[in-house]
């Protein structure tokens, strides 16, 4: 296909985007990208019944918070306005009608009472799936079964009707999916789908070929539960007279539960406690769901994991920056099985993207919490404990929740260090080391730190093995944590001898005697 690329990212506003989506969106955008394309944002809202208020701006604001960014579409504009498809109402009216006249579509007078009778005479004979198809278009009431005057007179006298799309009765539908190799369809399994409701708004099946018609869309790349629909997709390209400009497809497979078993859900996010949207969700009805961005994920590292939840590389290279992704992204590396849904590499690209992260931008999330806390830090202090904490931190939260020692003296201290470590042999060293550290002014190093300890536990002839434990404690209540020196050296003398002093006093009758 000589054509420039472009491709389209199409959710409907009935509820929060689902990263499922997301993935959509990102292989739409990486493709785009990598062959200089252009990347489309159309809002397909011709569902009014299911539109739910919010769900439109929710979609634009994940998709920038993600970096992925649309070249066409609602805000931004572009040469096939306008992009929301309820604006477009008069449009597929005239391709609705287009198809009537050619024969490929028929009006169906159908009520509802009369949909349920066929139905349940369908099932009295043993038909499994009842369809209104090209069997059963001959009973019901449509302009394939009334007379030309009677049609008019029903329309005239503004009688509710739909437009159904005439599929053929045998006949053999083929694609060639750029994922999953040749689909093909027997035309009697598909009923004769409506395109055009009763309101005047067209089905997704019409407004979606024909937007991707009139957009010059080139590549339709969707989740897989629209594979079903796509030779009905195809039926209405030939139909139109389009197929020599027919976008290729490719269908992604579907994101799977951590175990393997069924689409993942919001109800798993719910029963297992991770998030499934790429943010928070507060619906109109009061559901409240979770999101990657204000669980404290960083959005590269979300974009990495999402990007290999169905694609690999065919490398051993995990980290890509989205410049990375779309060179190396191609539609046939993406898999045909369900890609299983795995929240502990999320926890893991979220590490390795905290590790990459400068100490200085740390800080600026470091001291944005601390001044929720009421605490005051110099950027400095902020940015020697980034440095030794982001080996150590999920999340950005952590580097306070995590490292509190560090502005806050310990208000208790580990019981089974305590219990293990806080003898009269490590009292009388901490006491020592408290003492020679005072001679000293306010700040010093790591590396001095560690030579007074070795100086003083050489005068005391004891052994570092018996002390460091309770030295921890002592400065920062716990039993883990960054080299003990570096901690020093961030504290400073004056906090770090009023720690072990406290601690000497508050845990003098828990010395447990040095065997």
């Amino acid at each position: 296909m000589n054509k420039q690329v472009r491709v389209r990212f199409a959710p409907s506003p009935t509820g929060p985007l689902h990263i499922g989506g997301v993935r959509t969106a990102l292989y739409n955008y990486l493709f785009a990208k990598q062959k200089q394309g252009s990347f489309i944002l159309r809002i397909e809202d011709t569902d009014q019944s299911r539109w739910v208020p919010g769900t439109e701006e929710y979609i634009r604001e994940a998709l920038s918070w993600c970096g992925i960014k649309p070249d066409e579409g609602v805000v931004e504009g572009g040469p096939h306005a306008p992009y929301r498809q309820s604006e477009r109402k008069e449009i597929y009216a005239q391709y609705a009608q287009q198809l009537v006249d050619a024969g490929h579509a028929y009006y169906a007078f159908d009520t509802e009472e009369a949909l349920e009778a066929m139905r349940e005479r369908l099932k009295a004979g043993g038909v499994a799936v009842p369809q209104y198809n090209a069997i059963t278009r001959m009973q019901m009431q449509n302009s394939l079964t009334l007379t030309p005057e009677e049609v008019k007179t029903k329309i005239e006298k503004g009688e509710p009707y739909v437009i159904r799309l005439k599929v053929p009765r045998k006949e053999e539908i083929r694609l060639q999916d750029m994922v999953r190799g040749w689909v093909m369809v027997h035309s009697s399994t598909i009923d004769d789908k409506v395109v055009m409701k009763s309101d005047g708004m067209p089905t997704y099946h019409l407004a979606n070929v024909v937007d991707d018609h009139l957009m010059e869309i080139t590549h339709v790349i969707r989740g897989e539960e629209w594979l079903p629909s796509a030779p009905l997709h195809v039926l209405l390209y030939r139909f139109f007279g389009w197929e020599d400009s027919m976008p290729a497809f490719a269908h992604l497979p579907l994101l799977l539960k951590p175990d393997g078993n069924g689409k993942l859900s919001k109800r798993d996010a719910k029963k297992h406690g991770f998030p499934v949207f790429p943010l928070a969700w507060l619906g109109p009805d009061g559901e409240d769901l979770m999101g990657f961005r204000e669980e404290g994920y960083l959005p590269e590292a979300f974009i990495n994991f999402l990007a290999l939840l169905g694609w690999n590389p065919g490398t051993e290279q995990e980290l890509f920056s989205m410049d990375e992704l779309i060179t190396a992204f191609s539609i046939e590396r993406i898999n045909k099985a369900g890609a299983r849904f795995d929240i502990q590499k999320a926890h893991w690209f979220n590490q390795q993207y905290m590790k990459n992260r400068t100490d200085e931008v740390l800080a600026d999330d470091l001291l944005e919490f601390l001044k929720k806390e009421g605490i005051q830090s110099t950027r400095e202090q902020a940015v020697s404990v980034c440095r030794l904490m982001k080996e150590r931190v999920t999340f950005s939260r952590e580097l306070w929740t995590n490292a509190r020692y560090f502005y806050e003296p310990p208000k208790q201290y580990d019981e089974k260090i305590v219990n293990k470590k806080w003898t009269e042999e490590a009292a009388t060293a901490l006491g020592a080391y408290s003492t020679a550290l005072k001679r000293y002014g306010d700040k010093i190093s790591a590396e001095e730190a560690k030579a007074v300890l070795n100086n003083v536990l050489d005068q005391e002839g004891i052994k570092v093995g018996k002390v460091m434990q309770a030295l921890r404690l002592a400065v920062t209540g716990e039993g883990g944590g960054p080299d003990l020196m570096d901690i020093i050296e961030v504290l400073g003398i004056p906090e770090t001898t009023r720690r072990i002093d406290e601690a000497l006093r508050v845990l003098k009758d828990h010395i447990k005697l040095t065997q």
